[in-house]
């Protein structure tokens, strides 16, 4: 494993999905213009996070998202994992993550495994299983520094998961995520931190900005190797230099 430096962009979330898409596409530049090599986007960076919103934001891939990422990363030449946006593929949705290299292409498709389906008497209820529909499949990929996992959000409750990643050969496990208030405090860091632990890795999350009068409103606090933490409300890039034994680690709000 080489040292690289991985941006984890924290960004607000409206419901405006062309705003997204160009606050995205601005943050990664900027990632990119401090040095990132690989940059990693919060789950459903493109639209709000609910299962009223899933099929109304729903897009093909390729799609108007994906272009733009895919765009974005042969512009300023790193690997972006796409956080994630509700895709839309033979009747049914899925909650899915697409990577890019520095070439514009396509490296791979994550779709969420673990749907996420909560239920606790008088805080949180929501039932993505209502709406969406699980992928099945392992994703993972390599670049010129080491290879990387790709989970999403609940999937990192599975340790099962990461164990899979680990015996693979992979270095730096991925989860865009958007943990919410009830969630986001009580686990959000402990699973991140096991994780890491367990399988002897390092682990990067992105979580939407926290946004008080969303219908669902996520923790934050993006995480490399579960030690490093973003507030709770700007929009910021976590950076990380990634190698054996680093220590460097630098927090830039915007």
């Amino acid at each position: 494993m080489s040292k690289f430096r991985l941006a984890v962009i924290q960004l607000q979330v409206s419901s405006v999905k062309a705003d997204n898409l160009s606050r995205a596409r601005r943050l990664v530049k900027e990632a990119a213009g401090q040095g990132s090599k690989v940059v990693l986007l919060p789950e459903c960076f493109n639209s709000p996070y609910g299962t009223n919103f899933f099929s109304r934001y729903a897009e093909k891939i390729p799609g108007e998202s994906s272009q733009v990422l895919s765009e974005a990363a042969k512009e300023n030449k790193v690997y972006l994992v796409g956080g994630s946006i509700p895709e839309e593929d033979g009747g049914k949705l899925y909650n899915t993550c697409t990577v890019f290299g520095p070439d514009g292409e396509m490296i791979l498709k994550h779709r969420k495994i673990h749907l996420f389906d909560i239920d606790v008497p008088g805080k949180i209820r929501f039932q993505e299983s209502e709406t969406l529909s699980p992928g099945n499949s392992l994703s993972l990929f390599d670049t010129p520094f080491c290879k990387v996992g790709v989970g999403i959000c609940y999937d990192m409750r599975f340790a099962e998961l990461a164990q899979l990643y680990s015996r693979k050969g992979c270095r730096l496990l991925v989860y865009p995520g958007a943990f919410n208030m009830t969630t986001g405090p009580a686990h959000w860091e402990l699973l991140q931190r096991g994780r890491a632990l367990d399988n002897q890795v390092y682990v990067a999350t992105a979580s939407p900005a926290r946004d008080e009068a969303a219908s669902y409103v996520a923790w934050g606090h993006s995480t490399v190797q579960t030690k490093k933490k973003a507030g709770r409300d700007k929009a910021v890039k976590v950076f990380r230099e990634t190698a054996c034994g680093s220590k460097t680690r630098r927090i830039q709000g915007f």
